[in-house]
């Protein structure tokens, strides 16, 4: 049996003779290559913390302390190490989430998969620890060097460094990276300390020199000493850290366990907050992840573990491709328009535009506030930025979209990648709150494309609005066949009609006696070819029903209402939230035109979701075509059924 298999928890772990935790760290990257390759996830970031998680876990008592993880896609050594060793289903339904998760495991704290935000969560449960008088209990929080460059992690170590007599340990995991190579000020601060990890012997040479030195060894000794902080400034700047009140450890090599434990043990002994600087590699032990530039295997999908061919075919062009070789061609039509990305300048496809401009393009880190109100500075100043980022990460940019964006009337378009559910990587991923939220932004226009051809025609449609911001969103999929339009009223294609759906079916025209069809189908972006399937099967019904893409759904088309009113329903399809989304602003346009019509919105529950395929966590939440197509009949029923319905009636509203 590997000693891997014997590790049930960190007791296990504890027991293991030191001699042979080089060999269960060997163990351990043979099974996440393996395994990993076989499900996809986060491979290279995690192969970087072996040596680091297996000392956390001899030096610290979890659950009893706290060890915190930033970001969380690196805690697959974690988890391995406090006994979750089946990684058959990882990421998938029913299986393990590809992030801590404290339905697993009582040693996991942070589920939310945001950058930036363990060093707070850190100062909480220290302050706790503090009031609570739980002398005996330590926090640890590990957070990546790219994660620093996040705003949030600045203000709490501005309050950890204020309680100097309060214990917690920060593990600062420098690689170099977060999914590319880490950039800015902070970046280069970390390579100079990373050159410098000589300096210590220096010291102690020099002391033992001269404090062998007769008569003047001593005193002189005592005023280097005393010179020391200047010494360490300028040789080894770790001041920016020891400034703020943070006893620093370090640079320390992070794949060197003992060297590792040793620091850690010092830091859980001091009674204040200590930073130890450990020095890792993404993707060590495996030839490939260290040979890919992009990105070190941050993220594979299923692969075979010895050639990295895809397990399975690529099933077409991606929404994030199609972006990429678009913004390509109109960077160079258009030398206004400029580009921003906060640290995923490939995941979010502008490779090609930094490529051909590289002047043109900015990576801002993890910092997606700075980067909006940037975005603000440069639209300003002249251009067009287009800031590039998933659709969950703009929640973060909230107050500067709104604030410094639109207030100011800046031309800044935000395209927002994996919208709507992006399925594996669980609840915290999920964009499926960026319609509602930005509903209440004055002035923002946010565009939904169905196909690439849109999503290409409504990227140059956004960047011709110089006077507000503009949003692009699309979901993390590959990309269907086009859907062609039969006609268009107002803004809005309209994608099928009764008469162009084959006839009638059983006597029925799909209208009423007053001429009205009997439902009107409005879909928003990669929703509309559901939309069309809805439609069929309305149609099999004898339920007569127009299908329309509004394009750009906020704000609402001016030519709806009146389109709505020759229609005895209305359904509105989004894979977004159903609270506050565009299903409520187009109840509230018909409201404010004087169309009382029923509004049934189908889309997202107000509930985290968990981890599984897209299409699984869609018929979960029940947007299927044929679930859907069954309450819109349900619905157009009850407004022709006599008034009584009662109570059973006012349910099934509030289930619809």
């Amino acid at each position: 049996m590997s000693l891997l298999e014997n590790i049930k928890g960190p007791h296990d772990l504890k027991a293991l003779p030191a001699e042979n935790l080089g060999r269960l760290a060997e163990e351990i990257r043979q099974f996440l290559v393996h395994a990993v390759a076989a499900t996809g996830g986060h491979l290279g970031p995690n192969l970087g913390v072996v040596e680091l998680s297996i000392a956390l876990h001899r030096v610290f008592e979890s659950p009893v302390d706290r060890i915190l993880w930033d970001t969380g896609h690196q805690s697959y050594v974690h988890k391995l190490l406090t006994g979750r060793q089946d990684f058959s289903k990882l990421r998938t339904k029913g299986g393990m989430s590809g992030y801590p998760s404290r339905a697993e495991s009582e040693h996991d704290v942070i589920e939310n998969s945001h950058a930036s935000t363990v060093l707070g969560w850190a100062d909480g449960l220290a302050k706790a620890n503090q009031v609570l008088g739980h002398t005996d209990r330590h926090v640890a929080a590990v957070i990546g060097d790219g994660a620093l460059t996040g705003g949030m992690a600045w203000e709490a170590l501005n309050n950890i460094a204020a309680a100097r007599d309060r214990p917690l340990i920060i593990v600062v995991n420098d690689n170099e990276r977060s999914y590319a190579p880490t950039i800015g000020g902070l970046a280069n601060h970390l390579a100079t300390l990373r050159t410098t990890d000589g300096y210590e012997r220096v010291l102690t040479w020099g002391k033992q020199v001269l404090q062998r030195t007769p008569v003047v060894g001593q005193p002189l000794y005592e005023s280097l000493h005393g010179a020391k902080k200047g010494f360490k400034d300028a040789f080894a700047p770790q001041g920016m850290f020891e400034d703020l009140g943070l006893k620093y450890l370090g640079p320390i090599d992070g794949h060197d366990i003992a060297a590792v434990e040793s620091a850690l043990r010092r830091a859980k002994r001091f009674h204040g907050p200590v930073l130890v600087h450990c020095l890792t590699e993404k993707g060590r032990g495996y030839q490939p992840a260290l040979e890919d530039e992009a990105d070190r295997f941050h993220t594979v999908s299923a692969m075979d573990p010895l050639t990295c061919e895809p397990l399975a075919p690529s099933s077409g062009q991606s929404w994030t491709s199609v972006f990429g070789d678009e913004m390509a061609r109109i960077g160079a039509e258009r030398p206004d328009v400029v580009a921003i990305t906060a640290a995923m300048l490939h995941p979010v496809g502008l490779t090609k535009f930094a490529t051909a401009f590289p002047d043109r393009v900015w990576d801002v880190g993890i910092a997606e506030q700075h980067a909006a109100v940037s975005a603000a500075g440069l639209a300003t100043g002249g251009l067009h930025p287009v800031f590039a980022v998933y659709a969950t990460f703009l929640n973060r940019a909230f107050d500067q979209v709104l604030m410094d964006v639109a207030l100011h009337k800046c031309g800044v378009t935000f395209v927002l990648d994996r919208a709507g559910v992006t399925g594996t990587d669980g609840a915290s991923h999920n964009g499926m709150w960026d319609m509602s939220i930005l509903q209440v932004v004055p002035g923002l226009r946010i565009a939904a494309p169905r196909d690439a051809d849109q999503l290409r025609a409504q990227l140059r449609e956004a960047l011709d609005v110089d006077d507000a911001p503009t949003v692009i969103r699309y979901p993390k999929e590959t990309v269907g066949e086009p859907i062609p339009a039969i006609d268009r009223v107002g803004g809005m294609d309209v994608l099928a009609r009764p008469e162009s759906a084959g006839g009638e079916a059983e006597g029925r025209t799909g209208r009423g006696a007053d001429g009205r069809t009997d439902v009107l189908l409005v879909t928003v972006g990669t929703m509309a070819q559901v939309g069309l399937e809805i439609a069929e099967l309305l149609h099999a019904r004898g339920t007569g029903c127009t299908v329309v893409d509004p394009r750009w759904v906020k704000p609402v088309d001016a030519a709806l209402p009146a389109l709505a009113a020759g229609h005895r329903v209305v359904a509105v399809v989004e894979d977004n939230s159903r609270t506050g989304g565009v299903g409520s602003a187009v109840a509230q346009a018909l409201g404010d035109a004087g169309v009382d019509l029923p509004v049934r919105t189908f889309g997202i529950p107000p509930q985290f979701l968990a981890h599984a395929k897209r299409g699984e966590v869609l018929a979960d939440i029940g947007l299927t075509p044929a679930e859907m197509a069954g309450r819109i009949s349900a619905a157009l029923a009850r407004t022709t059924a006599p008034a009584a319905a009662g109570a059973s009636e006012i349910s099934e509203e509030n289930h619809l």
